[in-house]
């Protein structure tokens, strides 16, 4: 299936994170060797497994359940999600079922391009069952583009399972076009399990976006590390939620770092709970404006005032 110049746009941003839209196959996007599935308006229009990875779409078409055989090495899975129809509406459950000691890196994500007047929306629900040993990382992006009055919704849901031992990365990145967002992250950890997250997100005009947390340590020695980095710009509004409960011996950390401008507000309500006195659990939450020595001083160097703030703020959410 060909796409269109947006589709591979979308997919471009989600995949490899530039915005080329000269490809037009789908094989110039991903390694030849690794497993993916492509979906577009509530379609899966490609897909490929390999001998430790398989994809299976769910009897109803909503989804996949992904299978990673045990002790699977330096393999990528890719699922994004591109929507180019105005009006279209989705909630799509992807399964991971990640068996002992696998290595996987799990890129997924949804676009969406809207130039009509009536939102789009996409609800992914994404859960990963992680067995004992395995390390996954997984990556997520979200993008919106088009001129058109409809709304660019995405509404993401992680839910990470890690047993025994287990290791999860996650980046979770949203710096782009998206009006409306609730993003909601539920993690587990049994005993050694280690869990870091970092979070990027930038709103401007009236987007709204929330991100809540629900980190629960329940195992001894298991560790978690939120960091969340975000930019209001505008006149939007951000709300961080952060929650992290302890009921065994284990550490967990959250950080909240915002920038806000112009007339934007943002709201920060992180939340700690020890059940045991082995605990050991921090949160670091700011909100501030940019640093107008920082500005002052590239604009020194050349830079306008808008080009300086710009510098600043990529080099933030890095």
């Amino acid at each position: 299936m060909k796409l269109s110049k947006e589709e591979t746009q979308i997919f471009c941003e989600v995949i490899t994170g530039g915005s080329d839209t000269t490809q037009e196959t789908l094989s110039q996007l991903v390694a030849p060797e690794s497993a993916y599935n492509f979906r577009v308006n509530g379609k899966s229009i490609s897909r490929h497994s390999t001998e430790n990875i398989n994809i299976v779409p769910k009897s109803d078409g909503q989804g996949l359940d992904v299978y990673i055989a045990p002790d699977t090495k330096h393999e990528t899975v890719h699922i994004p999600v591109a929507i180019s129809v105005t009006g279209h509406k989705e909630t799509v459950y992807n399964d991971f079922h990640i068996g002992e000691n696998a290595e996987v890196v799990i890129i997924a994500g949804c676009g969406i391009y809207n130039c009509g007047g009536v939102d789009s929306v996409h609800d992914g629900i994404h859960r990963f069952d992680v067995g004992k040993g395995a390390n996954i990382t997984y990556i997520e992006k979200h993008y919106g583009f088009g001129q058109g009055r409809g709304g660019k919704i995405l509404n993401p849901t992680t839910e990470v399972h890690l047993k025994a031992g287990a290791i999860a990365h996650l980046e979770l990145e949203q710096i782009k076009g998206v009006d409306s967002t609730i993003r909601n992250t539920v993690a587990k950890l049994e005993q050694n399990a280690k869990l870091t997250v970092k979070e990027r997100l930038m709103t401007h005009g009236r987007q709204i976006a929330e991100s809540s947390y629900d980190i629960q340590l329940k195992g001894k020695d298991s560790t978690a590390d939120l960091e969340s980095r975000s930019i209001a710009q505008d006149y939007s509004t951000q709300t961080f939620k952060s929650t992290i409960t302890a009921t065994a011996k284990s550490r967990g950390h959250s950080a909240c770092d915002a920038i806000i401008m112009d007339q934007a507000k943002v709201f920060a309500l992180p939340a700690l709970n020890a059940e045991i006195k082995d605990a050991e659990l921090i949160h670091e939450a700011a909100i501030g404006k940019l640093a107008s020595d920082q500005i002052t001083k590239l604009m020194t160097l050349g830079l306008t005032q808008a080009q300086a703030e710009s510098h600043i703020i990529n080099g933030f959410l890095k």
